[in-house]
């Protein structure tokens, strides 16, 4: 079994966690991930109004990097109006059981829902 994730001597960037956060570090990656995971496959315009608090800038930028790593697949359409739908890839669905965890542990942990339940 593994003592750290980042040892002392290791800088972080140089790490397995290190790497993974680095793809799906930010406030929209993992929230584009999820939308994607629960549709399978969601335009643009669907995915902004799922997330509802993102610029179309941001979410550019955003769909740009998760393609660039990897995550997540881009297909166009040659059609007119022009057509664009987005999924995960096989690299992007293997990170689901992360955010499944999260998620997990977000309802053991949330504080303001347990002092309700406490009350």
């Amino acid at each position: 079994m593994r003592e750290t994730c980042v040892p002392p001597e290791v800088k972080l960037k140089d790490t397995g966690f290190g790497y993974t956060l680095s793809l799906i570090g930010g406030k929209y990656k993992m929230i584009i991930m999820y939308w994607l995971s629960e549709n399978k496959v969601m335009r643009f315009n669907a995915l902004q109004r799922s997330i509802g608090t993102i610029s179309f800038k941001t979410l550019s930028i955003m769909l740009k990097e998760l393609e660039a790593d990897g995550l997540i697949i881009r297909q166009e359409f040659p059609q007119i109006p022009p057509k664009v739908e987005y999924s995960l890839s096989e690299r992007g669905l293997s990170l689901i059981p992360v955010l499944n965890m999260m998620c997990d542990w977000g309802e053991k942990n949330n504080l303001p829902a347990l002092e309700a339940v406490q009350r």
